[in-house]
């Protein structure tokens, strides 16, 4: 036998070098000889296609414009777009992982991402309209690129303590309501008392995204963003089969110059205000569970989510206040659901302050810095999905693209965070069926109102409008032919009927709101 691994390649079975259903040494059953008697390598290849189509308000004023249309202020609404990304994974580990944490890891992430986008208006795509209708472009970008070294052992079951260097992800909680990134960062981890505990200190950059496809941009230098963060986790309490944590993440942003996209359009600051640029640091603190309680309750069978965080902090000279400011800003977000054999029934609380006052000394709007939320429908979600622009705000959208926080940004992957914003209440109910091993449905429905609207009415120069936002319907299928995750078919169709507060921004004319998608994700 060549080592204790070929086994049972010394009775004389052997497999494909490209079969990743048996013994293969590329998904790390075997070491690689060439390299050491225990390096392993692990690859995988994802390809991720995308097709979508929406609908949502358009500015005219953004826009050349059509003959005979007058001076109506809405365009044509309707948007196409196709993306397919491949992800190459590949890592490079040392040590037996079996029961112990590796003694090195490199790990290398390549992304390969072609978009293209269809219009009905010019001006929308880029910042000059005479360049059309349609962009098509491509990007590639590392999002992991780091090296992991297994500093000790700190007992014999293996807790450790380990140091992190490079590209890498992070997710703040078990959601991603404050912050999930890919950032160049050091960070320390591992854990004790057999695993019950664990914790992180990190330091991380952020790195510029490439405007169309939200990867990371390698060729561009750092961003004066800085995020400082030690957080812990403890499973099995306050009770066995709930895991809790606590956060305490500091976040310093120094951006104090001009910064347009790769489209033209202004990102930081974002467009609105007397346009001068401003830093601003927060410190956030933040209790998260995730969990089942039945051991409250034998027979309830509930499981809970639920996140609370506090921001406090202040920005030297908010652009629409004009002078500097205090950041008081609170979030809570819970999701209770519970199982019934194959339907698990949700239901969703969200709960993000406004800021009442826009011009006073005070910004109490709660802004995260990199979301990504897992809640309420996620992906399924008009809301969350959807970009939103706000009409009389110039490059301010009233929501993100895979945001749920009505921040008034004006972009969550290149833009600054900002605490005068209108703050959101979320109401919802859902309900997952697993119809089939392999077909899930999923629907969803939500009610959201802003906190507070008087910023909004100050961006309009108008009195502050009504707080609904409206409802937020969604239904979606997952299908998996194979019963795992290497062949993955996801399709939704989501809507969004106006509440007075949208329909006063945008008039009655726009009727309701409209998504579409279908994404097949192959793993290999």
């Amino acid at each position: 036998m060549p080592d204790r691994w070929r086994i049972l390649q010394s009775l004389g079975y052997r497999f494909p070098w490209y079969d990743p259903y048996h013994q293969n040494v590329l998904k790390g059953d075997f070491p690689v000889r060439e390299i050491g008697p225990d390096w392993f390598v692990a690859l995988n290849l994802v390809s991720d296609t995308l097709l979508e189509g929406r609908r949502f308000p358009v500015p005219v004023a953004q826009t050349i414009g059509i003959p005979g249309q007058g001076l109506d202020i809405y365009g044509r609404n309707r948007f196409e777009i196709g993306a397919q990304t491949l992800i190459l994974n590949v890592g490079l580990i040392k040590g037996n992982t079996t029961y112990k944490p590796p003694d090195h890891e490199i790990r290398i992430v390549p992304v390969l991402n072609v978009n293209h986008v269809r219009a009905q208006e010019a001006g929308l795509l880029r910042i000059d309209p005479l360049e059309g209708r349609t962009r098509t472009d491509r990007h590639v970008g590392f999002q992991e690129l780091f090296y992991d070294k297994h500093l000790r052992n700190v007992s014999d079951r293996y807790d450790f303590d380990s140091l992190r260097i490079g590209i890498q992800p992070f997710t703040s909680d078990f959601r991603g309501f404050l912050f999930i990134d890919q950032p160049f960062g050091v960070r320390l981890f591992g854990n004790r008392d057999n695993n019950h505990w664990q914790y992180n200190l990190a330091w991380f950059r952020r790195m510029e995204k490439d405007t169309n496809s939200g990867l990371n941009d390698t060729s561009r230098a750092l961003r004066r963003d800085d995020v400082f963060v030690a957080n812990v986790y403890r499973q099995d309490w306050p009770r066995l089969g709930f895991t809790s944590q606590a956060t305490l993440l500091h976040n310093r942003n120094r951006e104090d110059r001009f910064h347009y996209d790769t489209n033209g359009f202004l990102v930081r600051p974002a467009f609105f205000g007397d346009l001068r640029p401003f830093r601003y640091h927060v410190t956030y603190l933040g209790v998260s569970g995730d969990g089942h309680l039945t051991s409250w309750w034998p027979k309830a069978r509930l499981n809970l989510t639920t996140s609370t965080y506090l921001a406090i902090g202040e920005q030297e000279r908010h652009p629409l206040a004009q002078r500097r400011q205090r950041i008081r800003a609170a979030f809570h977000a819970s999701e209770l659901s519970r199982d019934f054999s194959w339907i698990r029934l949700r239901g969703s609380l969200l709960v993000a302050s406004g800021d009442v006052d826009p011009y006073d000394d005070e910004a109490t709007g709660f802004d995260a810095i990199f979301e990504n939320p897992q809640f309420a429908g996620a992906d399924t979600s008009y809301f969350i999905r959807q970009t939103i622009p706000l009409v009389g705000g110039g490059g301010v959208v009233l929501s993100s693209r895979n945001g749920l926080l009505p921040a008034l940004r004006s972009s969550k992957e290149q833009g600054q965070s900002n605490f005068v914003n209108p703050g959101l209440v979320l109401l919802g109910i859902g309900a997952d069926l697993d119809l089939k091993p392999e077909l899930r449905l999923t629907a969803n429905l939500n009610h959201l109102r802003f906190m507070h609207t008087g910023v909004l009415g100050a961006l309009r120069n108008e009195a502050p409008p009504p707080k609904e936002i409206g409802w937020d319907m969604a239904v979606g299928l997952q299908w998996r032919p194979l019963f795992i995750q290497n062949i993955v078919i996801n399709g939704s169709i989501s809507v969004l009927r106006p509440g007075s507060g949208i329909e006063r921004f945008y008039g009655t004319g726009q009727g309701t709101l409209y998504s579409g998608l279908i994404n097949a994700v192959l793993t290999y």
